[in-house]
Parts: C-alpha cells; structure tokens; sequence
C-alpha cells in the first residue's frame, strides 16, 4: 500500500505505533516495525541512558528500523535528542511543545520528523517549521489531550485541508474499519496507541492491559483540565480526580491530586487503585491481547474489506 507515509518512513503499511510512556519499548517497536508499520519507542519514561539501551537492542537480531517520540516540555529533552542524533535514529515524532526548537537539529543529523498536533493552528505552526509530517490527534486519545477536545472526526479534515503535508490520524483508532474512515477524511496514515499497548510485546502491566479489554464505551474519562488534560479509564484514582475537579479544585490542588509518578504505578505497576491507567476510547473495541504483528495484519484485512464495502 503506498500513500506519502509509507514513502517517508520506508514501510510496508501507513500504520504507526504511538511512542507512549511505560508501554513502548525495544520489544513492541521492532514487532511493529517488523510487521511493515513503523514502531515507536516512547522516550517520555526513559532516562538518556536507558533509551540508548533501547535503541541499541533494538539493532540487533535484524530488526527493520524503529522511532522514538520524545515529548519536548520534559526538562531533559535536550539530552534525548542528542541521545537519537547520536544513535542515528531515522525517525523522530515530537510532542508536547513547540516543534520548532529541535526541528534544526534533528534535520541536520538527517532525521525525519513528525509533529504531534491537536489543532490546526498547531499543524500550521509545525509545516512552516519544516516538519515532514503531522499526527493529528483528537481528544479521544488516551493520555494528555488539546485543551481544545476537537475530535478526530472533525480534526482529520481540518488538518489536511490546512497544510501540505501528509497527516496522520490518531485518537480512538483501534482497527481497520477507522482507519479507512481516517482516510476517507484525508488522512495518509494512522496512528495507534491504545490498541498496541494491549498486545503480547507491550510492556504495560498485565492489570492494565485487563482493564483496556474489559472496558466499555464510558469506560474512560477525561480529567485534571486544569493541569493538563487527561484520559483515563475510570478507577477510583481517576473518579477521586474527577469528583475533586466537579467541586472546583484549583490547578494547584489538582497539581497535589496529580502528585508524582503515578503513569508508572498505573500503566506499569498495574496499581488500580492509585495509578494512572491511560487509554483512549478505543478501548471499548479491544478484547484480547494480541501479539503486534496479528494487530498490523487484521488492522490491514479490515481496512481492505471496509474499503471493498463502500463499492468502486
């Protein structure tokens, strides 16, 4: 399948694997990349050195080649960059922050950059400083959101009516029926977080991938506005934050709600009860877990057969 994607990454499917926290290591990236998407290793929970570790093994064993996303508001991003140029990564998606203040950097060492957006003035500003391509990502999406809340279905067309070049669509998209909807809007890939973080190679804990294939279709919610807006299945984590931001908690207070470094006792740990269990709404679409490669192939069979159903 060929679409400006697939001809600027160098793979065999327009499919990507979100760069998420705690959940995309060596091991999911390579299964991916493996399968003819483009795997991401997310550089958001890592140190410099353990992403090295990371993209070191995931040389080895003849691996096809993998990104990393790396959000720019953490206080070291500066050394993950200078981690992936030195590492000769090909590919970097970036997030979180102005696209700009890197971009020259990474395009000197020869990298392709993409651009997470979630508004088009956002896709705007990444075009005009060079980017080669954007994610545009409604807030379906689990995790941090656009304080806009534009949706996908209304975002996608936005965005590829606003710049030159090829989008990638993300936010709630879990199998092949949305993604050939992606593409009916303009889209030239897409861009799949949660459906990846529950398969066989996913480094989230075994409690967090139950909780993504027993959820329903209210199963997430989005809270703590006032600090950054996030998605989350609905744990009592994520209903004290809810029940705090009904009563008026001010940012600060939500700050102190948030605390630290509850992604990791969520997503990784399996903590329901004080963790972070990031996911999108997509999560009502997924019941197993599946090995990578299977989601890369069905996610294909579906596209073609929602495609074949909308007749010539």
């Amino acid at each position: 399948m060929d679409t400006r994607i697939t001809t600027l990454f160098g793979i065999r499917f327009p499919i990507i694997q979100g760069g998420m926290v705690w959940v995309s290591g060596w091991k999911l990236a390579t299964a991916v990349s493996d399968a003819g998407g483009l795997g991401l290793i997310g550089a958001g929970s890592m140190k410099p050195e353990l992403l090295r570790e990371h993209l070191r093994t995931a040389r080895t064993g003849g691996h096809q080649p993998v990104g990393v996303n790396i959000p720019l508001l953490r206080g070291d991003a500066a050394e993950l960059i200078a981690t992936v140029i030195d590492e000769r990564v090909p590919i970097v998606f970036t997030s979180a922050g102005h696209p700009g203040k890197f971009i020259g950097q990474l395009k000197a060492a020869g990298c392709t950059v993409a651009h997470v957006v979630a508004n088009v003035k956002q896709a705007r500003k990444a075009e005009e400083v060079g980017c080669d391509a954007v994610v545009a990502e409604g807030f379906e999406a689990g995790g941090h959101n656009g304080v806009d809340e534009i949706t996908t279905l209304s975002l996608i067309p936005q965005v590829a009516d606003a710049v030159r070049l090829p989008v990638i669509a993300a936010g709630g998209i879990a199998d092949g029926r949305q993604m050939c909807a992606a593409f009916a809007l303009g889209a030239e890939g897409v861009q799949m977080g949660t459906r990846f973080a529950a398969t066989v190679e996913s480094s989230a804990s075994d409690r967090y991938k139950q909780a993504v294939t027993e959820a329903g279709d209210g199963s997430t919610v989005l809270t703590l506005k006032k600090v950054a807006p996030v998605r989350l299945i609905r744990n009592p984590f994520a209903q004290h934050a809810l029940d705090e931001e009904s009563r008026g908690a001010t940012k600060e207070e939500q700050q102190e709600i948030l605390g630290t470094k509850r992604e990791r006792s969520g997503i990784f740990e399996g903590n329901w009860e004080e963790g972070e269990f990031e996911a999108g709404q997509s999560s009502a679409l997924i019941r197993e877990i599946l090995p990578a490669a299977e989601v890369v192939r069905r996610t294909m069979a579906e596209f073609e057969d929602a495609r074949s159903r909308l007749g010539p």
